[in-house]
């Protein structure tokens, strides 16, 4: 009798998961079954739903009960605290398996290069993000001294960053944020946000929603200047072209024709300004300096060489995500993702790298909303699959399950199961409870590992 088909998913995040649930609906999934193991780095599962939604977004966090109803099915198997290039390589990873899927994301900041980057208070949003959703491996305070901050970005991260500066520690409270976070926003400076872009409302990458969320804040004022609505040609084609840019640039005219309110934080959305330079005194951040743009009829802007200085204490960087090198893949080092063709993974040779697929962020780059990594998955575990019924994909030496334990065994590494999962998830729950809050996030891994029963 055959045996199933053995399959490696390297990264827990929506990406990963959504793969596993392409495979366990496939023909071969029923004959001649298939067996999945599931790599994460970190000791829970679900990567950027975890550690890169805002805190205060349930609505999003709900997709996490999508994703248990896949990661509870008997054919998968979840192996936390593992981390590829350094508890398993991928010559490890062909010895167990007949196929492996990369889907391991982005959590670095894209960098940015303009003069005073480096400053003492300018900063990298992921970084942010991470320190605020309770990551185990960043520090656990940050410095928020500063009363008026600029916010570099026009997308979402940009708006959660905004957000989350802006609202007050006790606003954000009946969320998951562990203590230490809390401790840190009571501490929060803040009363002035300034968020900014170098193009038009029509070409702003925020979702309608988040952005509508902005202004549900009791403590939140949100501002945008009548002088930046503008549109061109190519804004109007977008707008016609694109439901969502239409509905955010409504939202934008309405709150520039609005009376300002008397809320205790500002925030101000500014269009038109491209970033040029973040100005230090001694090596800290005191402005930053900002050319003013125009539409050049395509949707596209050009500088008027009109500059113009802002008062900030700190400057966050919200301009894309960037994904880590994979130790033994081949690399695209100007878009941070490994060259594929539908999945497959390509060799400089312009061969495929046998067995071998990646899916998500490190396919296609930081873009596009969690629900557009579902059609990546099936696209890439098509071609997976048909590989799989051409003969293929290669024949690992090992395929029994028993063969990866024993290998973790022998290598003395810590891992967590999808059983310990829902032990840290039952923990992080009581920890809520006294407080009437649903959870409060466990942050050290040491800490993670002992609830999870490691």
């Amino acid at each position: 009798m055959p045996r199933p088909l053995r399959v490696a998913i390297v990264g827990s995040g929506p990406a990963g998961i959504y793969a596993a649930d392409a495979l366990l609906k496939s023909q071969v999934a029923a004959e001649p079954g298939v067996s999945i193991d599931i790599f994460e780095r970190m000791p829970a599962p679900f990567g950027l739903i975890r550690y890169g939604v805002a805190p205060d977004h349930p609505r999003i966090k709900g997709i996490i009960t999508a994703l248990h109803q896949v990661l509870d099915k008997p054919q998968i198997r979840l192996f936390g605290n593992v981390d590829y290039g350094t508890d398993i390589s991928l010559d490890d990873l062909r010895a167990f398996y007949d196929g492996v899927i990369f889907a391991t994301g982005a959590m670095a900041d894209r960098s940015m290069s303009i003069p005073g980057i480096d400053l003492d208070g300018s900063y990298g949003a992921a970084d942010f993000v991470s320190w605020y959703d309770g990551h185990p491996d960043v520090p656990r305070t940050w410095p928020l001294e500063a009363e008026k901050v600029a916010v570099l970005g026009v997308g979402n991260v940009a708006l959660d960053v905004a957000r989350v500066l802006a609202k007050t520690a006790d606003e954000l409270l009946p969320t998951e944020i562990p203590a230490n976070v809390y401790e840190g926003l009571k501490a929060n400076r803040a009363k002035e946000i300034h968020v900014f872009g170098r193009r038009g409302p029509a070409q702003a990458k925020f979702s309608p929603m988040e952005l509508r969320e902005l202004d549900h804040s009791p403590n939140i004022e949100v501002i945008v200047d009548p002088e930046d609505i503008d549109y061109d040609e190519g804004s109007i084609a977008t707008r016609r072209g694109n439901k969502q840019a239409d509905m955010v640039a409504k939202t934008l005219e309405n709150w520039a024709i609005r009376d300002t309110g008397d809320r205790p934080h500002k925030l101000f959305l500014h269009f038109f300004e491209s970033p040029v330079e973040i100005l230090g005194e001694d090596g800290k951040v005191v402005g930053l300096r900002t050319e003013r743009t125009e539409l050049d009829g395509t949707g596209n802007v050009k500088g008027t060489s009109t500059f113009k200085t802002w008062d900030v204490g700190a400057v966050y960087r919200a301009v894309g995500y960037l994904s880590d090198k994979l130790p033994k893949l081949p690399w695209d080092i100007d878009s941070g993702t490994v060259p594929d063709e539908g999945g497959r993974v390509m060799q400089e040779t312009g061969e495929p790298l046998r067995s071998t697929y990646v899916t998500g962020w490190i396919r296609r780059g930081p873009v596009g909303l969690i629900g557009h990594t579902k059609g990546d998955a099936n696209e890439t575990v098509a071609n997976l699959l048909d590989d799989y019924a051409n003969g293929r994909l290669h024949t690992p030496a090992t395929p029994a399950p028993e063969a990866l334990d024993a290998f973790l065994a022998e290598r003395n590494v810590r891992f967590t199961t999808w059983d310990g999962w829902y032990q840290l998830d039952a923990a992080e729950k009581a920890l809520g409870e006294p407080e009437g809050r649903e959870r409060v996030k466990i942050v050290e891994r040491e800490d993670m590992l002992r609830a999870s029963g490691a």
